[in-house]
């Protein structure tokens, strides 16, 4: 096993540690769980969310789900995975009582991958702009298929649908982001 699988293995032992720690009692123990993967989450919270406050409040809100559902968390199973799910129904619920009080898109661009070598900085800021005008499922699609790199089929897993229903979800997604940067681009000419 090379040196990056050992790594692999032991955060997810890690995990499983982590979570056996707090089930019997060690609630200190979910800290390191917090800690390996706010990052990854607020980074997801921002994609879906489009601004920075929004998606601290969701990961909170999440972490504290998370934390009080770990009966309910199956060992053995991946931790981030399983937690993801919890913070997407936040971001979701977040959204919702968002768009009933502000018909406002976020504050501040969510694209937070660095933009690839060659790429201009107008370029990036304008697939920003286009991206926060999506819906935040197809936001969540395009983020998790191209910045985070997942598979079709680990794409079905994160989302529990089949991975048929992600390929035509991702393609009319696509669609629509195509539609909105050429509303963009019209915009900046």
């Amino acid at each position: 096993m090379d040196v990056q699988g050992y790594a692999l293995v032991n955060d997810a032992m890690d995990d499983q540690d982590a979570i056996k720690r707090c089930r019997d009692g060690e609630v200190d123990a979910f800290r390191g769980l917090v800690e390996r993967y706010q990052a990854e989450a607020l980074s997801h919270a921002r994609a879906l969310l489009g601004n920075r406050a929004d998606a601290a409040d969701a990961v909170q809100e999440a972490f504290i789900k998370a934390f009080q559902a770990l009966a309910r968390f199956e060992p053995g199973r991946k931790f981030y995975p399983w937690f993801y799910t919890i913070l997407r129904h936040c971001c979701f619920k977040l959204a919702k009582r968002r768009e009933r009080f502000d018909n406002q898109p976020g504050d501040e661009l969510c694209l937070l991958a660095a933009p690839e070598a060659g790429a201009k900085e107008q370029q990036t800021r304008q697939l920003e702009r286009a991206l926060l005008q999506l819906a935040v499922e197809d936001r969540e699609l395009i983020t998790l298929k191209h910045l985070d790199g997942l598979s079709y089929d680990e794409l079905a897993s994160r989302l529990e649908i089949p991975p048929g229903t992600v390929m035509s979800r991702l393609y009319h997604a696509r669609q629509r982001l195509r539609q909105e940067l050429e509303k963009v681009l019209e915009q900046d000419l």
